[in-house]
């Protein structure tokens, strides 16, 4: 088995949220707690959450999660790439691979780490270095990619993320498709939000 470990990128400016919408509440929790637990519960290891302009707030949010390396990117307004490089200099003398997760996407799912994880595991030996799901056809997050294209990470920048790598070595991945499109939604827009939130409540009433 080869040692993955999790990059949560946490330090975006929320500009179309018009406020720092990972601390906003969703039943009582922060929006990006809820990647949190299935992060930890999965044998992801090491985790970094790079995290920006909030850093204070997500750290007295996390205090029951030492398991969590929480790491300050001190040019978040740069964008999204800078939190990347971030992580992958942290991370990358310690896995073969590593998954990344948005922290606005809450309802991120076990079911989809596992499997992804499976995916590399048994592909990796016939050339796969990226793990990617759809949902409902639709490409989303986390993604898994192996330490063989950390250097690329040098040249990304701005708020494409990783997009340029994956589409560079799109020969190299696999996709693995799943039915719920919820698990695949991250929270941008106060619509968004609300839409997330009805969603919860929706999930509590038939409980």
């Amino acid at each position: 088995m080869h040692k993955i470990g999790a990059i949560i990128l946490a330090a975006g400016m929320s500009k179309r949220m018009g406020e720092p919408k990972l601390l906003l509440s969703i039943q009582g929790k922060p929006l990006f707690r809820y990647v949190l637990g299935p992060v930890v519960e999965s044998s992801l290891e090491p985790i970094i959450l790079v995290a920006g302009k909030y850093i204070e707030e997500i750290n007295q949010h996390t205090v029951d999660y030492p398991e969590i390396k929480i790491i300050f990117n001190q040019n978040y307004a740069a964008g999204m790439s800078t939190s990347l490089k971030l992580g992958i200099q942290s991370i990358k003398e310690h896995v073969d691979a590593v998954m990344i997760f948005l922290a606005d996407q809450p309802l991120v799912s076990s079911t989809v780490i596992q499997s992804l994880m499976e995916k590399y595991e048994a592909n990796r030996k016939e050339g796969i270095r990226i793990v990617r799901p759809e949902y409902q056809g639709k490409l989303g997050h986390p993604v898994l990619m192996d330490a063989e294209l950390f250097n690329e990470f040098h040249t990304i920048e701005g708020d494409s993320g990783g997009q340029s790598i994956i589409k560079k070595y799109k020969h190299v991945m696999k996709i693995v498709s799943f039915d719920n499109p919820m698990w695949g939604v991250d929270v941008d827009t106060p619509e968004d939000l609300m839409k997330m939130k009805q969603y919860f409540d929706s999930e509590h009433n038939e409980e």
